[in-house]
């Protein structure tokens, strides 16, 4: 199972730095503003499913104006999408794992595109057996119903399941409910940390 941004994709983090770079901010101030906001703020209603863009624009600049800056949220997001792009290895990992006939799964924390379809990040290049989609579920990482439906659908016992996520706080639910995890830290580390779990090559 496979968490999307910062594992299949580049961090968005990259982008919020970028943004503080090109106006102005102190090093660190829109993943801050991300951080509150992906508790129980516009981000996390976003990923979610029940905000549209443009309701989102609004509510996060609100939260922004409230911790004393002024953020374009559209520019911002511009940002995020100009940067994905599926890392090569990442995709060839998948590849290799369904060549040897185990089941894979996108589980990510993800929103509604401005035309009113999920964002999937260039998805449709990576072959996966099942994709659950926070902003289609109404359900986002870390509620461990996501997970539960993730493996369900999958067909998988917690016990034989591997999750990677950039995220510790994504991770721990995982873990409480038996799955082998793995932080990605470094892309190329933790592949060879899933080689030693799975016990065959993902080059």
């Amino acid at each position: 199972m496979f968490d999307l941004g910062g594992v299949v994709f580049p961090s968005p983090f990259d982008a919020f730095d970028a943004y503080d770079r090109a106006h102005g901010l102190a090093p660190g101030t829109v993943r801050a503003l991300i951080r509150t906001s992906s508790e129980e703020g516009a981000w996390a209603a976003l990923e979610r499913g029940e905000l549209s863009m443009p309701d989102f624009f609004a509510a996060l600049e609100t939260e922004a104006a409230e911790r004393g800056f002024a953020l374009d949220a559209r520019r911002l997001m511009e940002g995020l999408a100009s940067r994905l792009g599926p890392r090569p290895p990442m995709v060839r990992a998948i590849e290799r794992i369904r060549e040897e006939g185990l089941k894979t799964a996108a589980l990510t924390n993800n929103w509604v595109a401005t035309e009113g379809t999920p964002a999937t990040n260039g998805l449709a290049r990576i072959a996966f057996d099942v994709v659950v989609e926070s902003a289609v579920e109404g359900l986002r990482k870390p509620d461990p119903r996501i997970y539960e439906l993730t493996l369900d659908r999958l067909g998988v016992r917690p016990q034989r399941a591997v999750f990677l996520d950039d995220l510790g706080i994504n991770l721990k639910p995982a873990r409480s409910l038996g799955m082998t995890t793995i932080k990605v830290v470094d892309p190329d580390a933790a592949l060879a940390e899933l080689e030693r779990v799975l016990g065959f090559p993902l080059h």
